[in-house]
């Protein structure tokens, strides 16, 4: 387990000559999530637990998928999306959405909620190679998005202060601005530059949730992640369910990257 903290990370950010940010500089009441609204006073509780204890295990997490978190979630969502297996656009969810949101955040805590599997789409690479996408149904889209923005309280505590990638409140322009000024300040003999070949089609699906494990223990939550690793593929109409990876284009699917890098 990586055993980072605020400290070091702080260290970090402050050694990139950024200044620290928010979530990190002091204990707000809230803090931002992906679509950069705050979170509850729960989940804000989370991350203070999060960020004094480092080996702790959270039991009860679920409990933080409200109603209202669900409705943040939906209105985070690309509105122009291609729709995943079945059909439903962000337009079309969003007529009559309270009762659609109430009768979700029912089926997700009964236990009554089905992932469906996420549409197979291929975009060109500037090689000329062609890169799977996984397309999710809107309400799984939802679903995932409220689970990792409960489980970002968590890992926003683990993860490194130079670690830019799928973090609220940072982005790809970030990152370059950290690297510019290491370059233009520091002594730098080398750069490396490395990626991980078919690194989301060759994820061992055991093996990610063990990851996940060391820090959440919360059955029903790993079992919603479960679904989505379980869900499978259509492809011109026909239904896999490869034995590794994850699809690409999932929300969920940045977030469980970097917990493996991180553990």
């Amino acid at each position: 387990m990586n055993h980072s903290n605020k400290d070091t990370r702080s260290s970090a950010e402050s050694g990139e000559g950024r200044p620290l940010i928010k979530e990190n500089a002091g204990q707000p009441n809230t803090y931002p999530t992906q679509s950069g609204k705050g979170v509850s006073q729960g989940l804000a509780g989370v991350r203070k637990a999060a960020r004094e204890n480092k080996e702790m295990k959270f039991t009860a997490l679920l409990h933080h998928l409200t109603v209202d978190l669900l409705r943040d979630s939906f209105y985070s969502l690309k509105r122009k999306a291609a729709p995943g297996v079945d059909g439903v656009t962000w337009q079309e969810y969003e007529t009559g959405l309270e009762g659609r949101l109430v009768d979700l955040h029912s089926r997700v805590h009964r236990g009554a909620y089905r992932a469906l599997p996420s549409r197979r789409v291929f975009i060109p690479k500037a090689d000329g190679r062609q890169r799977p996408l996984g397309v999710a149904a809107l309400e799984d889209k939802i679903v995932q998005q409220g689970v990792v923005t409960i489980l970002n309280q968590i890992y926003e505590e683990d993860f490194l202060g130079f670690s830019y990638g799928f973090r609220p409140g940072r982005s790809q322009h970030d990152a370059l601005d950290a690297l510019s000024y290491a370059l233009l300040k520091k002594k730098v003999n080398y750069i490396l530059d490395a990626d991980v070949r078919s690194f989301f089609d060759n994820l061992d699906k055991s093996w990610m949730i063990r990851f996940i494990e060391h820090r959440v223990a919360d059955p029903r939550i790993l079992r919603l992640i479960q679904k989505w690793l379980k869900a499978g593929v259509m492809e011109e109409g026909k239904w896999s369910e490869p034995e590794t990876g994850t699809p690409q284009g999932a929300v969920i699917t940045p977030l469980t990257q970097k917990v493996i890098m991180t553990v």
